[in-house]
């Protein structure tokens, strides 16, 4: 009984020593997420001097004359600059870029709403093809199908098909022949 009290004793420090260890292997206390932005790059409060308005340009890597903040309509974006909306599919893909992928340079602000713009999401660039005629084509494609599914609905059409053959006299026994009469003969087709 003592024998497997202390066993029981020493599987729970041992578990609870395993873990301690994988908490500490897991993050660092001082470890935060890579996703956050720098204390630099959070936004500041909503600039209403143009002294502010420079600092904030400054601060974000910009001309004054192409910094513009979001609207102050109480959403918090503070001093964050209002970005154009385009698609990465619009940056030059032959500039050698600090981050190729994403054609971003190192310490070049982000759209607010970046993951909504990068390469595999929204293309906000002018299409090549005149949107009636992208119209036009679409809808001749779907008039098309449509009719051809109601010909397809009025008119079926089914491949020819042939009796069903089987082996030993068309399995006459199996089917309950009489083994004494001789079986009817069966023709078998040939397509």
């Amino acid at each position: 009984m003592a024998a497997g009290a202390l066993r029981g004793v020493l599987w729970r420090r041992a578990a609870v020593g395993l873990s301690v260890a994988r908490a500490a292997l897991a993050a660092p206390s001082g470890a935060r997420a890579a996703s956050e932005m720098s204390k630099d790059m959070i936004p500041g409060p909503y600039p209403r001097t143009p002294e502010e308005r420079a600092a904030a340009a400054k601060k974000y890597n910009m001309r004054v004359e192409d910094y513009q903040p979001y609207p102050d309509d109480g959403l918090g974006y503070g001093d964050y600059p209002m970005l154009p909306n385009k698609s990465q599919y619009e940056r030059d893909p032959w500039y050698q870029w600090d981050q190729p992928d994403m054609r971003h340079n190192w310490g070049e602000p982000m759209h607010w709403d970046f993951d909504m713009y990068i390469r595999n999401r929204v293309d906000t660039s002018s299409t090549v093809v005149p949107w009636h005629t992208m119209n036009k084509h679409f809808f001749i494609f779907l008039s098309t199908m449509l009719i051809m599914f109601v010909l397809g609905a009025i008119y079926p059409s089914y491949r020819p098909v042939g009796p069903k053959q089987y082996p030993f006299n068309d399995l006459y026994l199996e089917k309950g022949g009489d083994p004494n009469k001789k079986p009817p003969a069966v023709i078998h087709y040939e397509i």
